[in-house]
């Protein structure tokens, strides 16, 4: 039995890698090999911890950034009660009892950070963890796997 994740009528990125031979690469496939191919390695997903870190980190900051000016504007608090108040909204604890927009249109742009931020927080642990759960769940259907060849074997005894 294989498992096959969802792909929500997207297409994997393993697919979008071409494999050695086929038409357009080389035999190494590094896009270092053509010059006219060294921007297809903006399709890849980063392989380094730190790198995803970096972009995770500045996805969320950049959330945050935007909610702490757009509460400023609006309600007219200080930088410090909208970076509490964005911080509280982005971690989906919601807004703190003591901080609450006033206006409608306060009202408006928190309800639309809350479903950006938390949905940015979420994707940007997703992208800097997802490779690590990518392999504890290769390594769990591996394991499921061999159990199930073992109870295979024992039962045509």
């Amino acid at each position: 039995m294989s498992f096959e994740p969802p792909t929500f009528g997207l297409t994997p990125l393993s697919c979008l890698k071409r494999s050695p031979g086929e038409r357009g690469t080389t035999e190494d496939n590094t896009p270092e090999s053509k010059p006219h191919e060294r921007n297809r390695r903006r399709n890849v997903i980063p392989k380094s911890f730190w790198v995803r870190a970096g972009y995770s980190f500045a996805l969320i900051a950049a959330v945050v950034l935007v909610g702490t000016l757009a509460m400023h504007a609006i309600e007219g608090w200080s930088y410090l009660d909208s970076f509490y108040f964005t911080s509280f909204i982005a971690t989906g604890q919601g807004p703190p009892s003591d901080l609450q927009p006033g206006s409608a249109l306060g009202k408006a742009f928190s309800s639309l950070l809350a479903f950006v931020s938390v949905g940015t927080v979420i994707t940007a642990l997703l992208f800097l963890f997802g490779p690590f759960l990518g392999r504890v769940l290769k390594a769990g259907e591996e394991r499921l796997e061999e159990v199930e060849r073992e109870v295979e074997g024992k039962s045509k005894r």
